[in-house]
């Protein structure tokens, strides 16, 4: 080999290694980050379609004067367009559905499905009472009596 001659170029198995772990490390920090951000989006979305069905409970309420049946005795019922989250698309992350009614109250309830499975139901009432299930215990506790990671 002549003075000055260059060695083969290209990466050593070494560094292509470190190369990796540098980056299964910054995957394996991002990753659950990144998992917990599309679960609060698809969240916001179930809390504006229990608000959308609120808005309809209320102008049914405005043409009855209760919220639990119409004039001719009919039960009140959500369209088919509030009773799931995202309300378009193949995919089901929330349904959504009347949990409780009388004359003059409500509570509805968005249950988690699918991929979203396991983040606890959301609720709102006729109060204006917005609940979310966060330990995924099937009951609201005290510290869940909003819809934000901490009351």
């Amino acid at each position: 080999m002549a003075a000055g001659a260059v060695r083969g170029r290209g990466f050593t198995l070494l560094e292509v290694l470190i190369a990796l772990a540098v980056v299964a490390i910054l995957a394996a920090v991002a990753w659950p980050s990144y998992r917990e951000q599309v679960r609060a989006g698809r969240r916001a979305e179930a809390q504006g379609v229990l608000l959308e069905a609120a808005q309809y409970l209320e102008r049914f309420y405005t043409e009855n004067l209760r919220y639990d049946r119409d004039g001719a005795g009919n039960p009140v019922a959500l369209p088919a367009a509030l009773s799931r989250s995202p309300r378009e698309g193949s995919r089901t992350f929330y349904q959504v559905a009347i949990a409780s009614v009388s004359a003059g109250a409500y509570v509805l309830r968005a249950t988690p499905v699918g991929d979203q499975a396991g983040d606890g139901f959301l609720e709102y009432t006729s109060a204006g009472e917005r609940r979310w299930d966060r330990d995924g215990n099937g009951a609201i506790g005290d510290d869940e009596r909003c819809w934000q990671r901490s009351c």
